[in-house]
């Protein structure tokens, strides 16, 4: 308690400290207080809950040799683009570099650019200023600040924008970052590692992404394997998401043989999400104890 309370006092000091002779840093503070909170929050939630190598389930080939660039990888501070199909855990990977590399004790943010408006991406990848545009009622530090000293997850950057794309390779070039509606840059150090599903050379070809920001992100690239590709992780990652499904009902249920088989059958289009979505289901509509072919509903695309 007396170290507890010595902390705190020594905090309260600086906060009061940065009000009074540097205002403008209490905001970057926050930011860097709010990442390693969520760093913490992070492993904490790894220990309680790991299964699989750093979050990755399977000892197929494709698998184990993905590992080995991962490793390969987390040793370097370069950019990392992770390619796949839909649903072939692209996030789950780019967490694994991030914890085996020498930022994992940092914060990971992750942000999917198909999922924010145009208007608003720059706001919340960069921050903004109090009164920089109606709604922002307070200053926002951005992703890339909360990001600093770690590592920034951006899940299908090619639907990014064009203005977007030459902001975001500004940051890349200079490491700078400026707030919406601020005139002055931050300096900040974050590992980004960018995903997609799109051909990214194609929309290059076309025009719709960048080329020069392409070679910024396409430094070291994961291509992860389709679900189809990896033979009897089928079977290993389906028991995983029965079991876990089945506990939160605290039901048990297992595969037949016939299921199984069908299971390793498939081409699974939408790849592990869709395999994890149909145990789901499984587990609510079958009587059980065990999961028939017949139970299965899937089909191929």
């Amino acid at each position: 308690m007396a170290l507890r309370d010595d902390v705190l006092a020594s905090f309260a000091s600086l906060l009061e400290r940065c009000a009074s002779e540097a205002p403008e840093l209490l905001e970057e503070l926050r930011a860097q207080l709010d990442a390693a909170i969520a760093a913490r929050s992070a492993s904490d939630g790894v220990a309680a809950d790991e299964i699989g190598w750093h979050g990755l389930v399977g000892d197929s080939a494709p698998m184990l040799e993905l590992r080995q660039y991962i490793e390969k990888f987390a040793k370097a501070a370069a950019p990392v683009l992770i390619t796949g199909e839909s649903g072939t855990g692209k996030e789950r990977v780019a967490r694994a570099v991030h914890r085996v590399s020498a930022r994992g004790r940092r914060a990971f943010v992750a942000e999917n650019c198909a999922a924010i408006p145009e208007t608003l991406l720059e706001s919340v990848l960069f921050g903004h200023k109090k009164g920089a545009f109606t709604g922002a009622v307070k200053d926002h530090p951005g992703h890339f600040v909360a990001a600093h000293k770690g590592t920034l997850f951006l899940d299908e950057i090619g639907e990014m924008s064009m203005p977007m794309q030459a902001k975001m390779l500004r940051v890349l070039q200079e490491g700078e970052v400026r707030a919406v509606g601020d005139n002055r840059v931050r300096r900040v150090d974050v590992r980004v590692i960018a995903a997609t599903n799109q051909d990214l050379e194609a929309a290059v070809g076309s025009g719709r992404f960048r080329e020069d920001l392409y070679f910024r992100v396409n430094v070291l690239r994961l291509a992860l394997p389709p679900l189809r590709e990896r033979g009897d992780d089928v079977l290993e990652l389906a028991r995983l998401f029965l079991a876990r499904a089945c506990n939160r009902t605290t039901r048990s249920l297992t595969l037949s043989a016939g299921a199984e088989r069908a299971l390793q059958a498939r081409r699974w289009p939408g790849n592990v999400r869709q395999l994890e979505n149909e145990m789901q289901r499984l587990s609510a509509l079958v009587d059980g104890p065990e999961v028939a072919a017949e139970d299965l509903s899937i089909v191929d695309g």
